[in-house]
């Protein structure tokens, strides 16, 4: 089954093609320039860049594929969540290229495209637990079959990759922040210094970093003396893969479930791929991460989950663009 997808979900645009679990094109065009004066995404600027770019994006993705329009037998589109401005834009235009095409359109949950991105390269199996991280998202989900979710844990607050690039905006780093605190962390000291591992007394499995940001701000604003930039970068990147990995060692606990995913922009990080790795190897657990062009927001996660749940004989989701889209029922125990 070869799909089409376009995925305009945030501030990157995408389009791929995928036959079966095989990436024939995955085309991500980056606005890191437009917003990086701003230390974070505009939204309004975000749907402009999708404008200009979803065109010559889905122009490329076939023309790498090596196929025509008559080839495809279906079309995907991330639907939510996500900035409504940029998801209009990625849903109008794949529902243009289904009127024209007279292709069928599913619409495509961006959280199960995330969780399902690991089948692309790997022959993980149901039941399993995904380690969902990015910017915008920071949750566990037990994916108990391909179209069945349960939300584990979620953050309270703030996301792990929002923390990393408000971060690297205190000190000065630019923006987005995660993979240049990733590379300095590495030549830093992780013990340098000791940020708070947030929790939520109410609830052990769920995720809060907002404490830890607030934590470097003080830091910054009252040391008495002067420390590598590398050793803030490498305690405060510390304090993070902390606080996921204990998360996810205690959702394998209550679920019972030993194959860990780790996706999302944030599963590109080198310490916690390392910490994960650790852990698996500790409980005998297998962990999967996709490989780093799967990691942050693309096509080829969308289109896969199209085709899986086809093939699951599921439906897509409706055609409406909507910030808010949970992925499958809160977790209520064993």
């Amino acid at each position: 089954m070869k799909v089409l997808a376009l995925e305009t979900s945030c501030d990157d645009t995408s389009a791929a093609v995928v036959d079966g679990d095989v990436v024939l094109s995955n085309v991500v065009s980056s606005q890191d320039d437009i917003h990086a004066k701003y230390g974070g995404i505009v939204p309004e600027l975000a749907a402009r860049r999708h404008l200009e770019s979803v065109a010559p994006v889905v122009g490329l993705a076939m023309q790498q594929a090596g196929l025509e329009y008559g080839d495809l037998d279906s079309l995907a589109v991330t639907r939510g969540p996500g900035l409504v401005g940029s998801l209009l834009v990625g849903l109008s235009a794949a529902q243009g290229l289904a009127l024209r095409t007279k292709l069928p359109l599913v619409g495509v949950n961006h959280l199960e495209g995330h969780v399902l991105s690991v089948t692309l390269e790997s022959n993980i199996q149901t039941p399993f637990l995904a380690l969902l991280v990015s910017g915008g998202h920071s949750a566990l989900y037990l994916a108990r079959d391909i179209g069945s979710y349960v939300e584990v844990a979620s953050t309270r607050d703030d996301s792990a990759g929002e923390a990393f690039d408000k971060a690297a905006k205190m000190l000065g780093l630019g923006y987005p922040g995660g993979k240049v605190i990733d590379e300095l962390a590495r030549k830093g000291d992780r013990a340098a210094v000791r940020f708070p591992r947030g929790r939520v007394k109410s609830d052990p499995l769920a995720l809060s970093f907002s404490g830890l940001k607030t934590s470097l701000w003080d830091f910054l604003r009252t040391r008495e003396k002067e420390i590598r930039v590398e050793d803030i970068c490498a305690s405060f990147q510390e304090a993070i893969v902390d606080v996921l990995i204990d998360r996810a060692e205690k959702a394998m606990v209550a679920t019972g479930v030993r194959r860990l995913a780790i996706v999302g922009g944030v599963s590109a990080n080198s310490r916690l791929r390392e910490r994960a790795a650790e852990a698996m190897d500790a409980v005998g657990g297998e962990l999967f991460v996709p490989p780093f062009s799967l990691c942050t927001d693309n096509a080829a996660m969308i289109a896969r989950t199209a085709i899986l749940r086809a093939e699951h004989g599921l439906t897509g989701d409706e055609l409406v663009a909507t910030s808010r889209l949970p992925l499958g029922p809160r977790w209520q125990g064993a």
